[in-house]
């Protein structure tokens, strides 16, 4: 194992990362990093994580956090997800089994290819929403807790309002003209002079309470055949949407198909297309042939944008069951390791032998291999959150509208937003067919005990910062706070395949001018990328089997946190 303290740009990295550590942006005040052994919520707003602890606290497992954080940064996160959208859930069990739910949205019935507009966004966008459909399934296999329990918060968080955190108010503002030609967003959205929320500014969400209440109150049902359904289709028929009522009806939470690999001992699991799980295995396990001991920090980041780029080229491939064995195979993982260049002239760790450069050294290996790769925009979307409890239940669930405001559409009287799913967004046109995305939720296993809970936000680099958030822990002995605010890497695709790739060059977390410059000697296009947030936002949590506790970290570069159940009878607690 490498060492547990060590230097990455200009910050040092702790092992022992377990203390408080304050939400660094933001008007609120939340900590980022929480420890408990009757669990934790880990999500990318304070008032959502603090929502799901709340149902560890009224005696409820980790699936009721998970849904009533879910529908609670559907409210109080509305550009970066939405119950009109989309989500992808990972459930580990208390006896050890692993499940997930796909909630992914759908090309309506009746849709045809051929005559649809192509759009960005609009009401010729949106797709079946499948996040309502996923929620409700969570929590009526998995949850223990009453519905009208569990979406109390989001309710009270839309009907009475919440303070804007500056992130939030940015993006809001950054699609101001997009949402002003929706009737219903420009209403919920921006004041009644068509100027956007300030940061601070109280946003209260009347028909969204009113929305989420009905469904408290009659579960999935209420959304997808009553009298929401009805509005929505109307909507759709009036202004050249294609959602129906019938593909409304029509529409089901399907199982996901459950992936599992190995990286140094540890078991490795995620969720399949249309999901990205297969994927992050797939990068692990060519890494897993190369010694990080053996190289500098920066050689070891070049492998893993390597190893990144040639999982990648799996993207599109058809969705079966033989097809995911063959991608989390090992003999593929060393089969494409001999595409990896070692970079044998970069800086060693003192006493380190020379790593072996691998077959083709004398070139990328990787021409190629990416050309003609239709990937989704790299960031500025979907939120992630992380909920376990003290019974050994633990919840990865991803839920997004696709860019910032997703469609930018809301339905009057309904509250909410809708993702974007057609127009050429995802690549997907046949009815019926869900969208793939790099939504990746993820955990790993020690001897079948949970290790690691997380997966993130951000576009494809979701499957980036899901990879080296796990190399970071087993390879470099970080505590999961530590290795979120460690720099990552990015490959760039080119039509040629690998052009080079980007690196974390923020001032707080990013690596320093000297990696950056040792990056480029090695002889890489490299592309420094200062903006916070830009390699993916992960909340997730690590387990530590010795003390039975739960550590559970936000992303530092964003405004999250981790929240853990107060003890019984602390501050009126039950």
């Amino acid at each position: 194992m490498r060492s547990g303290i060590r230097v990455y740009g200009t910050i040092v990295l702790a092992v022992i990362a377990f203390a408080v550590v304050p939400l660094r942006v933001g008007a609120q005040s939340a900590p980022q990093v929480a420890r408990s052994a009757d669990g934790v919520v880990v999500a990318a707003q304070p008032l959502a994580a603090a929502a799901g602890a709340r149902m560890l606290e009224l005696g409820g497992n980790a699936a009721d956090a998970a849904v009533a954080a879910a529908f609670a940064i559907s409210v109080v996160e509305p550009s970066m997800n939405s119950i009109g959208g989309r989500n992808q859930i990972l459930i580990r069990t208390p006896d050890g089994g692993v499940a997930g739910i796909d909630g992914t949205t759908s090309v309506p019935l009746g849709y045809d290819p051929a005559t649809a507009p192509r759009a960005a966004y609009g009401y010729p966008t949106i797709g079946v929403p499948g996040s309502v459909a996923g929620l409700m399934r969570l929590h009526e296999e998995y949850g223990s807790l009453p519905l009208t329990t569990i979406m109390a918060p989001a309710i009270d968080y839309a009907a009475h309002g919440f303070r804007l955190l500056p992130g939030e108010a940015r993006r809001q503002a950054g699609s101001r003209g997009q949402v002003a030609e929706s009737e219903g967003a420009r209403r919920y959205y921006l004041k009644a002079d068509g100027s956007p929320y300030s940061p601070g500014d109280r946003l209260v969400q009347s028909d969204m309470a009113a929305t989420l209440r009905a469904i408290s109150l009659g579960g999935g049902d209420a959304f997808y055949r009553g009298e929401i359904a009805g509005r929505i289709a109307d909507d759709m028929a009036a202004n050249g949407g294609f959602l129906t009522r019938e593909a409304l009806a029509a529409y089901e939470a399907e199982d996901s198909r459950i992936v599992r690999g190995a990286y140094r001992g540890f078991e490795i699991v995620g969720s399949d297309i249309p999901a990205s799980g297969a994927i992050a295995i797939l990068a692990l396990q060519i890494a897993e042939v190369f010694d990080p001991d053996s190289m500098s920090d920066e050689a070891w980041a070049a492998v893993i944008a390597q190893s990144l780029a040639l999982a990648m080229a799996e993207y599109r491939r058809p969705s079966s069951d033989s097809s995911a064995a063959r991608v989390t195979s090992k003999a593929l993982a060393h089969e494409l390791s001999e595409q990896v260049r070692v970079p044998v002239e970069a800086r060693m760790e003192s006493g380190a032998a020379a790593p072996r450069a691998a077959a083709g050294a004398g070139g990328s290996g990787l021409a190629g291999v990416v050309e003609g790769l239709d990937l989704p925009p790299e960031d500025g979307h979907t939120t992630h959150l992380s909920a376990a409890d003290g019974n050994g239940m633990a919840i990865a669930l991803t839920q997004t509208i696709g860019p910032g405001m997703g469609a930018k559409v809301a339905t009057p009287g309904l509250g909410f937003l809708y993702a974007v799913t057609l127009g050429g967004y995802l690549g997907i046109s046949e009815p019926g067919e869900r969208a793939r995305s790099g939504i990746t939720p993820f955990m790993v296993l020690d001897d079948g005990e949970p290790f690691l809970v997380l997966g993130a936000a951000g576009g494809i680099r979701i499957i980036s910062a899901v990879v080296q958030a796990v190399t970071r822990v087993i390879d470099d002995g970080l505590a999961l706070p530590a290795a979120l605010a460690a720099p990552r890497v990015h490959p760039d695709m080119g039509p040629d395949g690998l052009a080079g790739f980007s690196v974390e060059a923020s001032p707080e977390d990013g690596w320093s001018g000297t990696s950056v410059e040792e990056f480029r000697e090695m002889g890489f296009e490299i592309t420094p990328t200062p903006r916070q947030g830009a390699f993916g936002r992960i909340h997730g949590l690590q387990y530590d089997a010795a003390t039975r506790t739960w550590i559970g970290a936000a992303d530092p570069d964003w405004e999250g946190a981790a929240v853990a159940p107060r003890p019984a009878g602390a501050n009126g607690s039950n």
